[in-house]
């Protein structure tokens, strides 16, 4: 159960326009926003961080959600896992390489490139933090300056959100819990802390 409940999406009439922004871009609006409504200049702040991360840029596009999946991963966040999934597919990621995100380091579905991106995004999330100066002298092989910003924004990005749902122990919507849980199966995801409250 959420440790605060989600305002009702009828009742935050002011902020249609931002919501109705997710159901375009994600296909649903993240129950996390519904929380995070009960301050209105905190969201549409965090709504237009997101926005800018996710769109502007010279990162592949479809790069930025597998950072997300990696980083939720390593930090523990399910509902941020889930999440990220289906923005991957929304992306365009083939659902193989969804599937197999957590085999990274050795799946042929990855490039070295990627690879590289996905284990700073899995070293920078742990506690200790044990990304290195290897880290990104590697990045620099494949990704410009600019880009390894990128990189790190989304990191950042997921480090707020994954301490976000997790502490909230936010529910999870129809959506992602029934694509998480197809695609990675129980013994590489489950909702953890997170009920789900569709009907699935």
């Amino acid at each position: 159960m959420a440790n605060l409940e989600p305002l009702r999406r009828e009742d935050l009439p002011e902020l249609e326009e931002l919501f109705q922004h997710y159901d375009d871009t994600l296909s649903f609006v993240p129950n996390s926003l519904f929380t995070m409504a009960r301050r209105p200049e905190i969201l549409r702040a965090f709504s237009d961080l997101i926005t800018q991360i996710w769109r502007t840029g010279t990162l592949p596009i479809e790069l930025k959600p597998l950072i997300a999946v990696i980083s939720s991963q390593a930090a523990g966040c399910r509902y941020c896992q889930a999440h990220e999934a289906v923005d991957a597919r929304e992306r365009g990621v083939d659902a193989d390489k969804i599937a197999a995100v957590w085999e990274f380091e050795s799946n042929p579905l990855f490039s070295e490139a990627e690879r590289r991106a996905l284990r700073l995004a899995r070293d920078a999330s742990l506690q200790p933090n044990l990304a290195t100066r290897e880290h990104f002298d590697a990045l620099r092989e494949h990704y410009s300056e600019g880009e390894i910003v990128e990189i790190m924004a989304v990191i950042s990005l997921f480090g707020f959100l994954n301490r976000w749902n997790d502490t909230m122990a936010t529910d999870l919507e129809d959506e992602p819990f029934t694509f998480a849980s197809g695609t990675y199966g129980p013994e590489r995801w489950s909702p953890g802390k997170h009920r789900h409250t569709g009907n699935d």
